[in-house]
């Protein structure tokens, strides 16, 4: 899950009324309404943003957390001034919703030696209440049952640039997880599926990505592909034995003026005895907005996305988006009567002159649901 934001926003609409004293002499051209609110959003963006940190109360909302408060803050920078790096990010986020849910998560994303070397590295700890479905593609039944964990996740890759676009570079997972609670009587509480009982995997690959994209947040242009390969194995440290091969592959196409329209489609499958978590999931607010996260899990997933991305006045944006995707037991279990559909309308805010983004997306797949969040989803 990624933390989703922010009060700022309504905050404008109240707060457009303050203007500046000026001289006797000095002529005041009128400044429409909708004017003084971009002014007001542009001054209060200014003031939350330091010269290294920007710090904003945290207010998330998602159909997986419900409503959440918290504080982010988030730093922007470049290893070496005046250099061709791209933008390195660091995000540290305390969150607290009213599922009980406590989470507290930092994540590196670092751009160095004039973008030879990435590096992304995220550490989550959370006390997380939760839902879980059933595993397959076509769940008849539509009551969730209820678990509660405490739970470890730490995820870091490296990857060194060969070429022009292409880099590679290991990657290593590790994930603890106690559930602490379960439904008396339930697919947990009988204890059948890998995982029932908490687990514990460790895990080292390889990731492989290709990236021509102009702009690390908001590209109007290029692709980013990534294929990624973790295998969990008991001298690693992991209680289960499995591999999970990620393949990603998205396109930015400008389509009039700054109009965007970006294509995503994407793959997960998994071989092995996986727990129930780690098999492949679709929903949430990245993977089929308009879907509780992990409402279809099975071993293999494929989502397919699209948004279009048209600029407003300012920093201010609108998106539309669509997704289809289904999860089956294996490949050539995939059909087109399986798909799953969801799609909505968002809205964006630019942060920061590099593109850094707040949205909101009002979605619907089996589920109305709306976002709160940094950055775009694709």
């Amino acid at each position: 899950m990624k933390c989703l934001l922010l009060p700022s926003l309504f905050f404008l609409l109240h707060a457009a009324y303050a203007q500046e004293e000026v001289a006797e002499d000095t002529v005041v051209q009128p400044v429409p309404v909708i004017e003084k609110l971009f002014n007001t959003a542009d001054h209060l963006v200014d003031w939350l943003s330091g010269d290294r940190w920007t710090v904003i109360p945290a207010v998330t909302y998602s159909p997986e957390t419900r409503l959440g408060l918290g504080i982010r803050a988030i730093r922007i920078f470049r290893p070496t001034e005046g250099s061709v790096n791209r933008p390195s990010t660091l995000p540290v986020t305390f969150l607290y919703t009213l599922n009980k849910q406590l989470i507290f998560s930092t994540e590196l994303d670092l751009w160095a030696n004039e973008n030879l070397d990435h590096l992304s590295a995220r550490v989550e700890l959370s006390d997380f209440p939760f839902e879980f479905y059933g595993i397959g593609n076509n769940l008849t039944g539509t009551q969730a049952e209820h678990y509660a964990s405490r739970k470890i996740h730490v995820v870091a890759t490296y990857q060194k640039r060969l070429g022009i676009r292409f880099y590679i570079g290991p990657r290593y997972e590790f994930k603890g997880e106690e559930i602490y609670q379960k439904k008396t009587g339930g697919l947990l509480d009988v204890g059948d599926l890998r995982g029932s009982n908490g687990q514990r995997i460790s895990g080292l690959g390889l990731a492989f990505s290709y990236d021509t994209r102009n702009n690390i947040f908001q590209p109007d242009q290029g692709a980013y592909h990534q294929a990624r390969l973790v295998s969990y194995q008991p001298f690693l440290g992991s209680q289960f034995t499995y591999s999970k091969y990620v393949l990603d592959f998205r396109k930015y196409i400008r389509v009039h003026k700054r109009q965007v329209l970006a294509v995503q489609a994407w793959y997960s499958l998994v071989t092995g005895g996986a727990p129930f978590q780690e098999v492949s999931l679709i929903g949430g607010s990245d993977i089929m907005r308009g879907y509780f996260e992990g409402r279809y899990r099975d071993r293999n997933a494929m989502v397919y996305q699209a948004e279009y991305r048209v600029p407003v006045h300012r920093k201010l944006g609108v998106v539309v988006f669509g997704s289809a995707g289904q999860v089956a037991d294996k490949v050539s279990s995939f059909s087109l009567n399986g798909f799953k559909y969801g799609g909505g309308l968002g809205f964006r805010y630019r942060l920061t002159d590099d593109g850094l983004n707040i949205r909101l997306d009002l979605a619907y797949g089996d589920q109305p649901s709306f976002y709160f969040g940094l950055n775009e989803v694709l």
